[in-house]
């Protein structure tokens, strides 16, 4: 047997032996996940004056040190939290788009799981061999109102270079200091990413951000995407097929580029959608248990040992999903028929205080659509879609809607329901019917690209399935994840 194939047959053995090990350590992780999971914080549009109690707890706690680093633009305090007596320095930061807050609920979940008592071993292992600075929520008054820029209307990751904003200028600085090995670059990502040519929603995605042009590939990139080989192994137990790979197009201005420029291996984690995982609370999981799997192997320096081949063997990110997905249903125009695939979004409508939301859908695309997928698919070859009526008797006020059953005006063939005092505060309707105005006149139905997904299907001239602002009801079992319907006034 020749040198060559020594080397390879020890690796994978080597790397046999690292994902063994790993695997006890993250299953242990998983399945303890809720002892330490930040109960404070269970739903996506956090805000910073929730994370202020949290971050006073560790400041008092003599296991971390707590900074001050920097203040948003609105005043808003930013601030690096730090445990570990190690030589070798790992930054993690999250939320510097404010609509983006998977990670910084599991930083939280993380910190606590670093307080406890629990896998001592493990602990010791990190805590000596590593430091570890946290700084969670960079963009605290995007997040105030959940939007991606911040207050100067600036995104920070496409602000490296000018440092026009206090939130970039804090971010630079921090990492100038610690001048970290390595560096967690946390975000969220559309919820409409596949892992390429599957159906499966990119659940995680990673890359390894190019520090030039030429994408070249150094001992610093190189131990990145080492790292993020190990953690897609972790993730495909929990999520199989679920994980995707970001294009490493070199972007000159961002953040993630620059310091891998810089010096720091350079971790992107873009947190995506999950079935039925509105909040993210699954996906949140998912980057406790990855993250912390990594730091780990960091501090026993294994990842070394892994094969950086394998990186490229991680399926691109692709962008071909629709919340729900019509094929082959039959559409009368203009006197004749046509086959359609509808591809359906459901955007989300933030409300007052911007800490709920409704949804207020769309037909994103039409026509062939064999190419793309759902989370939710539906066969419509036996169907044809109908426009929903107008319920003949207008209705008082909201309050009389509890005396219909809309499921039975469905089947008659009713998706709009006349009320006389509509109340301002009420933005979309409960039931799967809309809600419009006695004022208000219902354009011609037709379907197009951008109109709300509100329609009947028949089978034998039977009204059996409604679509009511893109959510599928089936109308013999009542099967459906409708969440709300629109109002129009």
């Amino acid at each position: 047997m020749t040198n060559k194939y020594l080397s390879v047959l020890l690796l994978i053995m080597l790397n046999s032996t690292l994902y063994a090990q790993s695997t006890d350590i993250t299953n242990s992780l998983y399945e303890t996940y809720e002892s330490y999971k930040e109960q404070t914080l269970v739903k996506r549009r956090i805000k910073h004056h929730e994370l202020v109690p949290l971050i006073s707890n560790y400041r008092n706690n003599p296991k971390f040190d707590v900074t001050k680093v920097g203040t948003s633009i609105e005043g808003r305090t930013l601030s690096l939290i730090s445990i570990g007596k190690g030589e070798t320095d790992v930054f993690l930061w999250s939320q510097m788009h404010g609509n983006e807050p998977t990670a910084t609920q599991a930083i939280f979940d993380i910190l606590n799981f670093l307080n406890s008592d629990d896998f001592k071993d493990e602990k010791e292992e990190i805590l000596k061999n590593l430091r570890l600075h946290f700084l969670p929520m960079l963009n605290p008054d995007g997040a105030e109102v959940f939007q991606r820029r911040n207050t100067l209307g600036v995104d920070i990751n496409r602000d490296a270079l000018r440092l026009q904003s206090p939130e970039s200028r804090t971010l630079k600085g921090v990492r100038d200091s610690l001048n970290a090995e390595f560096g967690f670059n946390l975000h969220d990502q559309s919820t409409y990413y596949n892992a390429e040519r599957t159906s499966k929603p990119a659940t995680i995605s990673y890359l390894a951000p190019a520090y030039n042009y030429e994408k070249e590939i150094n001992e610093v990139r190189g131990n990145a995407m080492k790292v993020i080989v190990f953690m897609n192994n972790i993730i495909q137990k929990y999520a199989p097929g679920q994980v995707g790979r970001y294009n490493d197009d070199f972007e000159p201005r961002a953040f993630g580029d620059n310091i891998q420029k810089w010096g720091t291996s350079t971790i992107l984690i873009e947190s995506g959608g999950y079935p039925g995982d509105v909040e993210k609370q699954e996906i949140r999981k998912l980057n406790y248990v990855s993250i912390l799997s990594a730091i780990y192997t960091i501090a026993k320096g294994n990842y070394r040992n892994i094969a950086l081949e394998d990186y490229e063997k991680i399926p691109q990110n692709d962008r071909k999903l629709f919340d729900l997905k019509i094929e082959n249903v039959g559409y009368e125009l203009m006197g004749s028929k046509y086959i359609l695939d509808l591809g359906i979004q459901r955007p989300e409508v933030d409300m007052k205080g911007h800490d709920d939301f409704w949804y207020s859908s769309r037909i994103i695309d039409q026509g062939d659509l064999s190419t793309y997928y759902g989370y939710q698919t539906f066969n419509g070859a036996d169907y044809t879609i109908k426009p929903g009526k107008v319920y003949p008797n207008t209705i008082k006020s909201m309050k009389d809607l509890d005396d219909l059953n809309p499921i039975e005006l469905l089947k008659s063939g009713y998706t709009y329901i006349r009320v006389e005092q509509l109340e301002a505060k009420i933005l979309n309707s409960p039931i799967p019917i809309h809600i419009i105005s006695k004022a208000y006149k219902i354009p011609k139905f037709s379907l197009a690209v951008g109109k709300n997904p509100t329609f009947l299907l028949t089978k034998d001239q039977k009204v059996e399935k409604a679509v009511i602002n893109g959510f599928l009801i089936d109308l013999d079992t009542e099967d459906t994840d409708f969440v709300n319907a629109m109002i129009y006034k």
